[in-house]
């Protein structure tokens, strides 16, 4: 079966810099609902449209193609004294962006009084190559298609 429009793909991935440094080598496969979904890039969907299992794609993204540019109204200093006791370095914790939109920002550091907020994807402005290797392709179901992702396993479970 050949990736298109509401097909369920397993993908093998590896991604690295531009300079080939190796960031992250899938463990378990990747599955997502194909077909505009934002289940993955963009970019990513669109080239490998039309592949079937076995195939290999090489990609080379610059930054706004991947994760975007990094945005500096997205980093913020924050007095520690706002936070909940136990925050920590590597957490999560959902905010607002300057126009109230829900976000989700990443703590990069604590200093003192001040902890430092990131809301930009860890690999924002960065050009990227991804490695992908389609392990499986299948039509979704129509309870997949309604929800806009997949279900089971590697996928969404309710």
């Amino acid at each position: 079966m050949k990736i298109e429009k509401d097909t369920v793909v397993t993908l093998q991935f590896k991604v690295a810099e531009a300079n080939g440094k190796l960031i992250e080598q899938s463990k378990e496969p990747m599955v997502y609902l194909h077909g505009g979904y934002e289940n993955t890039l963009p970019k990513i969907e669109e080239a490998l449209e039309g592949k079937q299992p076995g195939d290999q794609v090489n990609l080379q993204l610059k930054a706004e193609d991947a994760f975007g540019v990094r945005d500096e109204s997205l980093v913020r200093t924050i007095p520690k004294k706002e936070f909940p006791p136990g925050v920590k370095v590597g957490g999560q914790l959902e905010g607002r962006t300057e126009d109230g939109t829900p976000h989700v920002f990443h703590v990069m550091k604590i200093k003192g009084d001040t902890v430092h907020l990131d809301g930009n994807h860890p690999l924002a402005g960065r050009d990227l190559r991804f490695a992908l290797k389609v392990a499986g392709v299948r039509a979704a179901t129509a309870e997949e298609i309604e929800h806009k992702h997949v279900h089971g396993e590697h996928g969404h479970h309710h």
